[in-house]
């Protein structure tokens, strides 16, 4: 494998390390591998989760694939769309209002104007710029589910947002172990057989919500989850434990992503993700990394 550059996002806190792969440098059969070793803290770039940018069909401007830390596969992924728009404007291979395939469908997405980077120059500063991404098509909220984990026992709303999700709503974030909670729901039976990203959601308010998530394929909780945020919103909403269409959703990562949506809250005809994104550093690899 040759030597290739690759980009350091951040959505929140979420973060996600981003490869052009235009020119198909990562070859598909090492996709996973090159992610899970990218993503591995102290021995690689350290991450959430990879971002692969390829060319795609006619109808987009490109194609993308989201791999989380495990080297598992994920078909959608709310904050790395949103960086990897990002990095696509950036790097001059789509405009600042584009569309892209996923697996989970096509996501069309705006961002506010940035600073090109030029070529042999990428210490270019590129200021935090605003994101917005139209999601694929949700699905409708699911049957709850009353799970009982490590003496913690809670209703589980569930609804896919292009990944599964599983949203519990509490009195009190902070006495909630996401980690150890997260981990046993996330493979409860109730879930299987793929298993589910666990979101635990305080009510702030009309408008207002407070999410904290453990994602599946991390296997831990991140500092934010744009899938997560979504499902959260959407299910309060669908609850009617929020009344407005726009909601202001905050992270672990100490910063608030908004999600937007048209039509009735279980059957939304358009639902929008924004927030800010940053570019932390880029930076290449040599191929030697990858030789056991």
């Amino acid at each position: 494998m040759e030597k290739f550059k690759f980009y350091k996002y951040s959505g929140h806190g979420n973060d996600f390390v981003i490869i052009d792969n235009w020119s198909n440098v990562v070859p598909e059969a090492d996709l996973a591998k090159i992610s899970k070793r990218m993503c591995r803290p102290k021995f690689g770039v350290g991450a959430d989760g990879a971002v692969f940018i390829a060319a795609g069909p006619d109808d987009v401007d490109f194609a993308v694939r989201f791999f989380n830390s495990d080297g598992s596969e994920a078909d959608m992924c709310g904050n790395a769309s949103r960086c990897a728009a990002h990095l696509a404007h950036l790097v001059s291979i789509a405009p600042a209002t584009m569309t892209f395939k996923t697996k989970a469908g096509i996501v069309e997405a705006a961002v506010s104007e940035v600073v090109k980077l030029k070529a042999g120059k990428p210490e270019v500063s590129v200021a935090e710029t605003t994101v917005s991404v139209q999601l694929p098509k949700i699905g409708r909220p699911e049957g709850a589910a009353l799970v009982e984990a490590d003496g913690f026992s809670q209703t589980y709303y569930r609804i896919n947002t292009g990944v599964p999700h599983a949203v519990s709503f509490v009195e009190d974030l902070d006495e909630i172990n996401v980690h150890k909670i997260g981990r046993l729901v996330r493979r409860h039976a109730s879930f299987q057989p793929d298993g589910t990203n666990v979101d635990f959601v305080k009510i702030l308010g009309d408008d207002g919500i407070s999410v904290r998530t453990y994602e599946r394929g991390v296997e831990d909780e991140t500092l934010a989850c744009g899938t997560g945020v979504t499902a959260s919103a959407l299910l309060a909403a669908s609850q009617k434990l929020v009344s407005s269409s726009s909601i202001l959703c905050k992270t672990r990562g100490g910063e608030d992503l908004t999600v937007r949506y048209e039509g009735p809250p279980d059957a939304p005809t358009k639902v929008f993700l924004e927030g800010p994104v940053r570019y932390v550093f880029s930076g290449q690899v040599e191929a030697d990394m990858f030789r056991k």
